[in-house]
């Protein structure tokens, strides 16, 4: 892993604002005046959240677009984007050189630094022995569970570090791939841990009890763990704490941001210090006078996503734009379709100040976690499975499974569940974790059969960074990618 030096741990005492958990902004603070107060807790727990998504190019403001769904089917790098490394991604011409794999590593691995000092703190401290104290350390551990969950997905074996590294040791510095069963149960082991956190936050962006339960359902669906992933996720949905908009638009207005639906999202407030959400600036278009869009991600026609919708389903023209209204002169403009879940409307002339939320995870998708479950774990479609994905589907206001296929086959239902996550989940970095679970074979199928013919089996692993490697002797390359 990245070699971390006991002076990088002053990071976490250079604390700014978390623009999206509204908190005030800090002054450098001294080590060994720090960790004293819950407050000084609190503030530590806020450096992981800013670690994963404060900032443009961070891991949830864009930084997993660019780095892992621009190799799937529905995504290409629009004809803005600049950067070689991403269009290489695009078109899976990608190698451990690529210097997006090498921030996702870096950013990931950041932010399990801030979370070990920070439950190390904080756990050590007899001082901070309140529930708040208790309750700041289930946050760290949750947050730290979410960026091994990406980085055992994206790379397979990799370090598995628990603790604050405080010397500059080889063997400090220098630490070996762990098996992925391992990374996954340590994964299980904190989230556990976090189910102990209320089940609501008296600030937004903080996750709950319920956004352990999510994520831990997500991560039994991924190891193919499927009566644990169908009781969990059924556990959320028995709780009656969330429940679906029943406009899917208001899943992405910021009016209606952190309601019902949303069980963790990353959290944008735009116009404060450039916080805002930058999929939104990426995706909107270049043509339309007075929308300053970049135009750097773009939908990849020839998988067929748009066109995969009904013309009557209520996600259709959320989640994607054909025409704008120039704010300039009023005149609507039309376009090929972009991505449009995040495009601020009250912010034109600067779409990166959106200050609209990415989910990262919502009822909608455990909704469709539980179909998928119960299904495989049930050798076939049961009555509740049905009921699960046509909660979905009725929202969107298309037919009823239950009423169009009610007698479908195990593998029949599988498929009719991806179809549904794909048109469901458009743009909230979910396609190359579904295609890459499904395995090779069919990861290589779907997105060949959508003109991407350099895929090949590797690319359902990413490639360990070279100059991981290179610092580090004992870390091992992805077996996929060795030469």
């Amino acid at each position: 892993m990245k070699k971390i030096s006991i002076l990088s741990l002053l990071i976490l005492f250079t604390i700014s604002a978390c623009n999206s958990l509204d908190e005030d902004p800090k002054a450098f603070i001294a080590a060994n005046n720090f960790y004293k107060t819950t407050e000084d807790a609190e503030a530590a727990v806020i450096a992981i959240h800013n670690a994963m998504n404060s900032g443009t190019h961070t891991l949830y403001n864009r930084l997993i677009q660019i780095s892992t769904e621009m190799a799937t089917d529905d995504y290409e790098a629009g004809p803005r984007a600049r950067n070689a490394h991403v269009r290489a991604l695009s078109n899976l011409t990608h190698d451990a050189s690529n210097d997006r794999m090498l921030e996702l590593w870096r950013q990931s691995y950041d932010g399990i630094n801030r979370a070990n000092v920070a439950i190390d703190n904080i756990s050590n401290n007899p001082a901070l022995s309140s529930q708040k104290d208790k309750d700041l350390v289930n946050e760290a551990k949750f947050l730290r569970a979410v960026l091994y969950f990406n980085l055992v997905r994206w790379f397979g074996d990799v370090p598995l570090v628990l603790h604050e590294t405080t010397t500059l040791t080889s063997e400090a510095l220098n630490v070996s791939n762990t098996a992925e069963a391992a990374v996954y149960a340590q994964i299980e082991t904190d989230l556990l841990d976090a189910e102990a956190l209320p089940e609501v936050q008296q600030i937004n962006g903080r996750p709950t009890s319920g956004a352990a339960k999510s994520i831990l359902s997500k991560v039994y669906l991924t190891q193919k763990k499927w009566q644990q992933a169908a009781e969990k996720s059924k556990e959320v949905i028995d709780s009656e704490v969330y429940d679906l908009f029943e406009d899917f638009a208001d899943v992405f207005n910021v009016a209606t941001k952190n309601g019902k639906e949303h069980i963790f999202s990353a959290q944008f407030k735009g116009l404060t210090n450039w916080n805002g959400n930058m999929l939104a600036s990426t995706s909107a278009p270049t043509s339309v006078p007075g929308i300053a869009g970049d135009q750097a991600d773009a939908l990849h026609t020839a998988g067929g996503l748009f066109e995969s919708f009904a013309e009557d389903d209520a996600r259709k023209y959320v989640t994607f734009a054909v025409k704008y209204v120039s704010p300039t002169d009023g005149k609507t403009y039309a376009t090929t379709p972009h991505f449009n879940k995040y495009f601020d409307p009250t912010t034109p002339a600067s779409p990166g100040q959106s200050s609209k939320n990415t989910p990262i995870i919502r009822f909608a998708e455990v909704l469709l976690i539980y179909a998928e479950a119960a299904n495989e774990y049930q050798n076939g479609p049961s009555a509740l499975a049905y009921e699960a994905i046509d909660r979905v589907r009725e929202r969107a206001h298309i037919p009823l499974l239950s009423e169009i296929l009610p007698a479908l086959s195990k593998d029949d239902f599988r498929e009719a569940v991806f179809n549904e996550r794909r048109k469901e989940l458009v743009y909230e970095y979910q396609r190359w974790f579904d295609l890459a679970r499904r395995g090779p074979d069919y990861f290589v199928a779907r997105l060949k059969a959508a003109g991407k013919n350099n895929a090949q089996p590797k690319h359902v692993h990413f490639p360990i960074p070279q100059r991981e490697l290179d610092l580090n002797p004992n870390l091992k390359q992805n077996s996929d990618w060795k030469l």
